[in-house]
């Protein structure tokens, strides 16, 4: 049963009037950099058996992993960590007391259906259970045809519009052809897969599907410094059946066919890098206009300190759904290329419904990005420091799209500074108090053990704290999310400081922005009095209604699947809840013990897609809750198999009506 919030929802609209000058950058590159690269092999759904509960050793990754029993053993080589979803920027302070009248929408959405989608349980024990525990669930969603994919970190799994599994939970490194993640028999590691995203093109009937892969030495785990974009591509709008992969190298030092970003391997003592190694192709989305397949990435030295720029590559979607055996790539590097010669951070290409396509200026595809943080704000991509808050976002442009499909494509990307209401790096999301019992099972000292008494023997061979408190979520930095182009629009939204009524916390600011003239059509601001919104993603229709999904999380709330319906000329709505969070997020990377400082991890994005006339959106929340007496019942973690030990993060999915 749809559930509607009646406490206070405030939201604040600055419609066109006032904000429609643009500070226009001539940035430009007429041809940037052009490549081929080959098909690396073919995937399709397998459907493996699942993994035991038990508590199994190693449950990180080594490279990854804090110094725990359960985590790398003690002889695992050394190495620097990559770390992938990086981010820089912390919260700096909250924006003024933000009020309004959330009943300016016109907006009326109905909830259709909601269904369980896949949670930690399944990415753990997929493939025979040859997988680390992970977090967060990066998420990615995309529809047609009938047919529902969602994937997050590294599994996947494809549904029918009544919410029905057509297969089983796959994991990603089988998908793509690779050796499992970790093998529990011989102690071999696959490469390391993560922050994947999709899209469903209607106009070639084609699923796509991008990953970041790392490569790994087998033995030990260490990166080897080789990444590379891993783009699936279904031979049929059926996505249980086969599919072909594509590998873009994106290590950028000059090997693999990449251009040579000199990325550093370390920094001197007065902060500028030295050395010169492999990038890191971090944080990869995707997007689609009438002729291409769109690509980004936030490049940083893989395992120095400092942010290189965004990477933006375009490839022939008719060449891929063609399964055409070599295709060419354009990338383009933004490093020194935004207004105030800053490098882009974060740019996400947009979606767009149906034949919802810019044709001018031989084919255009749009993005949007932010510049409150740290990385937009670099000096050369070593001195990296922003105020976390801005006034304006960046509209990116990629012109002459059409000659993608010929042997010489000739691409140019620009960019404009568009004035928008400040927005701020967000504080942390309180959580409502309710049982943890993964932090509780840490600050035992009496439960009986075969390694002596203290539930915390279970994960670590030295004593830790048992000062384990309900953690605070990440709410993101302000870096733009999903964009999506409808009716000659550009709709997105990001994560946002609010002050609201007297008190900080984490809200959305969400924008429209007409793309052609760079008028600024509609802005606002949407927060719940005492809860935290976050990890927006918003897809409109035709007729100019959609749905703006997000995480709820609060005073009053345990983290929620939430939504607000959007209309064009209104904004956003009023705040419903798809399906209500039921306990704690009581994740490892919420706990000091696991690493301290911690970082409790959170979805680093949410998913919305437009399907025909309705809408669909996934975002994390939890769907479980038990107590650590449970927790310690029968299979010590699985709560009667319904989380694991070490997380108990979970998905949704929900089909809404404008």
């Amino acid at each position: 049963m749809q559930r509607h919030i009646e406490r206070a929802v405030f939201l604040f609209l600055s419609i066109s009037a006032g904000l429609l000058a643009l500070q226009v950058d001539a940035v430009a590159q007429s041809a940037g950099f052009t490549r081929q690269i080959a098909v690396h092999g073919n995937a399709a759904p397998q459907n493996l058996a699942q993994g035991s509960d038990a508590i199994q050793n190693p449950e990180f990754a080594p490279a990854f992993g804090p110094d725990a029993k359960a985590a790398a053993p003690s002889n695992a080589a050394k190495t620097r960590n990559p770390r992938v979803n990086r981010h820089m920027s912390t919260f700096a302070g909250d924006i003024g007391e933000n009020e309004g009248d959330h009943e300016k929408s016109a907006s009326n959405p109905r909830l259709l259906m909601s269904f369980q989608g896949l949670n930690h349980r399944d990415q753990r024990l997929a493939n025979g259970g040859n997988q680390f525990s992970l977090e967060p669930p990066d998420q990615g969603l995309c529809a047609g045809n009938g047919r529902i994919v969602e994937v997050l970190n590294d599994v996947f799994r494809v549904y029918d519009t009544s919410g029905n599994p057509l297969t089983g939970v796959v994991d990603l490194n089988t998908f793509y052809g690779y050796p499992a993640m970790f093998d529990r028999t011989t102690g071999l590691e696959g490469p390391f897969i993560t922050d994947p995203s999709c899209l469903f093109d209607a106009a070639t009937q084609r699923f796509f599907l991008v990953v970041l892969t790392l490569d790994v030495d087998p033995p030990t785990g260490n990166f080897l410094g080789t990444n590379h974009l891993d783009l699936a591509v279904s031979n049929s709008p059926d996505p249980t059946g086969s599919w072909s992969v594509y590998s873009l190298p994106v290590q950028d030092d000059g090997t693999s066919g990449t251009p040579n970003h000199h990325c550093y391997t370390d920094v001197d003592s007065t902060g500028h890098g030295i050395g010169s190694g492999p990038c890191l192709g971090d944080y990869p989305h995707i997007g689609a206009d009438a002729y291409g397949i769109y690509l980004t990435t936030n490049e940083y030295d893989f395992i120095g300190f400092t942010f290189h720029g965004a990477q933006v590559y375009g490839i022939s979607k008719a060449a891929l759904a063609a399964k055409s055996p070599n295709v060419t790539v354009v990338q383009f590097d933004t490093a020194s290329s935004a207004p105030g010669h800053k490098p882009g951070f974060t740019i996400w290409p947009a979606q767009a419904s149906q034949n919802q396509f810019d044709l001018q200026d031989g084919g255009t595809q749009f993005a949007l990005s932010s510049t409150a943080t740290d990385e937009a704000q670099c000096n050369s991509g070593v001195v990296c420091t922003g105020t976390h808050t801005s006034r304006k976002i960046l509209l990116w442009t990629l012109t002459h799209t059409g000659s993608l499909g010929t042997s010489a494509p000739k691409l140019s990307l620009s960019n404009e500074a568009i004035p928008v209401a400040r927005y701020a790096i967000p504080p942390p999301s309180n959580q409502k108090s309710g049982d943890f019992p993964l932090g509780q099972c840490i600050n035992d000292t009496t439960f009986v053990t075969p390694f002596g008494p203290g539930c915390w023997q279970l994960f670590f061979d030295t004593e830790p704290a048992h000062d384990e408190v309900v953690s605070t979520l990440d709410s993101n930095d302000s870096r733009m999310q999903q964009v999506w182009y409808a009716n000659g629009a550009l709709w997105s939204a990001l994560d946002t400081a609010l002050t609201v009524k007297g008190k900080p916390q984490a809200g959305i600011e969400y924008f429209a922005v007409n793309p052609r003239s760079g008028e600024l059509r509609l802005q606002g601001r949407i927060g719940v009095a005492g809860n935290n919104l976050a990890y927006p993603a918003i897809a409109m229709t035709d007729s100019g209604r959609g749905v703006m999904a997000f995480t709820v999380v609060g005073n009053d709330h345990f983290p929620s699947a939430g939504y607000a319906g959007m209309t064009k000329d209104s904004g956003a709505g009023a705040v419903h809840i798809a399906a209500e969070g039921v306990g704690t997020q009581d994740g490892f990377s919420g706990y000091k013990a696991f690493g301290d400082p911690p970082r409790p991890r959170w979805g680093d994005y949410g998913s919305a897609l437009v399907d025909g006339n309705t809408t669909w959106i996934a975002s994390e929340y939890i769907g479980q809750s038990c107590t650590l007496e449970q927790y310690l019942t029968g299979s010590i973690g699985s709560c009667g198999g319904t989380r694991t030990s070490l997380a108990n993060w979970s998905t949704r999915i929900s089909n809404v009506q404008p």
